[in-house]
């Protein structure tokens, strides 16, 4: 009775300097009824935004001396930005689940996130060969 996706990246890798770049990302939803298709559109975006950051620039920073986050604030934290986001595609799927309530609704969310990051790194693998199972993707984890 919960929402669910399917979510597809197709990337590019330079092969000397191991930079990857998403050329084009699909996301596939089942949520039950969208009341609102804009609103709807815009969460799918932005998850699948969030998601590739996630997958290749995201990450926080230990001092292993004090435990503390070296980068805390958004200056310092690498996060994606227009130029790093291909066209995304959004698709739902119609379906009418009266089952979980009269309306048929469901959430929608943070699926979009979800699936991603996953979608992303599948991708470098099939560019590169090279299983890549922590995020973000780097090109040292990929020059080996």
């Amino acid at each position: 009775m919960h929402s669910f996706g399917a979510q597809f990246a197709e990337v590019r890798v330079d092969p000397d300097l191991a930079q990857i770049r998403v050329t084009r990302f699909v996301g596939a939803f089942a949520a039950g009824r969208i009341l609102n298709m804009k609103t709807a559109r815009s969460q799918a975006l932005g998850g699948i935004t969030m998601g590739i950051g996630m997958a290749l620039m995201e990450a926080t920073h230990i001092d292993p001396n004090t435990g503390r986050v070296v980068n805390p604030n958004v200056s310092e934290y690498v996060m994606p930005v227009n130029a790093d986001i291909p066209d995304i595609t959004t698709i739902f799927v119609e379906e009418q689940d009266r089952m979980i309530n009269p309306a048929g609704v469901k959430g929608l969310g943070e699926l979009p996130i979800v699936g991603a990051a996953a979608a992303v790194a599948n991708a470098v693998w099939h560019a590169t060969g090279i299983r890549v199972r922590d995020l973000p993707i780097t090109p040292e984890k990929i020059l080996v």
